[in-house]
């Protein structure tokens, strides 16, 4: 794919944002830092990226984007370390997984300078947004829209990229409890379940809100076909420990293929952690909660890092799982935030500094 992004034109805004934001008072993803990077596809190719001030963008009501949704996204974090350096984490995933999903899509695929290039500097104009602290972050979020002012049911030949940013600290807090998906499923076989497609998103807000209507704060998806095998955890990738291995569900056209969950898995081996990637079997998972040989559950992901649920729900069924001080769940969280931050040796080459 052609592309003409040699030159990034910057923009910056008048005045900033920060003296206003109360950083110790972050609703997830509700402000956002003061500059914006876009660029356009046009012609057949991407046009130079652009970083301006945070704000609206135009679009006619005839874009593709609301018509046949094609967007995708993805999801990232740019952390500040005590000596102010900023570090992101297996960026190169994040640009393999959003081209994946545009290939998914029947969208252009972004070019490597506009995806890093475009993003560190923005990263470095918005870099007092990055505030240190272990738990603080920049979320970043890059994302297309296909943008081509038509209405017929075909590919856009017109796309926006873009990326914004959102000062960020815990994404779930409390107590986190599931229930196992008897009837609606999150993808189907050959769908675009791998993919960030933003309407996967969407289709999964009114099952979830039926859960939390019964006392649940999110859904454990299940296969669309049987409903017999456990896959995703909300919008985490899920794990169990059932005696002292950890199983997780192998990825599939069905499941993304997480950053944090490949994460997990090479420390597990990594700290000698038995680990098991296959099919886990709701009958499984449930029978092991009654007889206590289930000890944890743990969703993980970008937002959340690592996230631990403390009981499901099934079948009008609710099981609690036992309290644990040494878990898994907070030893695999604690390592990859210690090297998020750069408080820990990296043996696995993750950190990306932004100079």
């Amino acid at each position: 794919m052609k592309s003409n992004t040699s030159t990034i034109k910057i923009e910056k805004a008048q005045g900033s944002k920060l003296e206003n934001t109360n950083f110790n008072k972050l609703a997830f993803g509700e402000v956002f830092s003061d500059h914006m990077l876009e660029c356009d596809f046009v012609d057949g190719q991407w046009q130079a990226p652009k970083i301006k001030p945070y704000g609206p963008i135009e679009l006619l009501p005839s874009a593709k984007v609301f018509h046949y949704g094609q967007a995708v996204f993805e999801g990232m974090k740019a952390f500040k370390d005590e000596d102010g350096r900023i570090w992101l984490f297996r960026p190169e995933e994040n640009f393999k997984r959003i081209n994946k999903s545009n290939e998914r899509m029947a969208m252009p695929a972004i070019s490597e300078e506009a995806f890093f290039t475009g993003m560190e500097e923005l990263l470095k104009l918005d870099r007092d947004w990055i505030q240190k602290g272990f738990g603080n972050s920049l979320y970043i979020r890059p994302f297309i829209i296909a943008t081509e002012e038509c209405v017929s049911a075909s590919p856009s030949k017109k796309y926006k990229f873009m990326i914004i940013c959102s000062p960020a600290q815990a994404y779930y807090s409390g107590e986190v409890r599931v229930q196992f998906s008897e009837k609606y499923s999150r993808a189907a076989d050959g769908g675009v379940g791998f993919a960030k497609a933003a309407g996967n998103y969407a289709a999964q807000f009114y099952p979830t809100k039926l859960a939390k209507d019964t006392g649940f704060e999110q859904i454990i998806w299940t296969d669309a076909k049987s409903h017999e095998y456990l896959e995703e955890a909300g919008t985490m990738n899920v794990f169990f420990r059932l005696g002292d291995k950890l199983i997780t569900a192998p990825t599939n056209d069905r499941i993304l293929d997480g950053v944090t969950r490949k994460s997990v898995i090479s420390l597990a081996e990594e700290f000698n952690i038995d680990v098991e990637i296959r099919r886990v079997s709701v009958k499984e998972i449930v029978e092991a909660a009654i007889n206590g040989e289930l000890k944890e559950i743990f969703g993980s992901g970008t937002a959340t890092v690592v996230t631990p649920i403390l009981g499901f729900g099934y079948k009008n069924e609710k099981y609690e799982l036992p309290k644990i001080e040494d878990s898994y769940a907070k030893f695999f969280k604690d390592k990859l935030m210690k090297i998020q931050y750069n408080q820990a040796e990296d043996k696995f080459g993750w950190r990306h500094e932004v100079k």
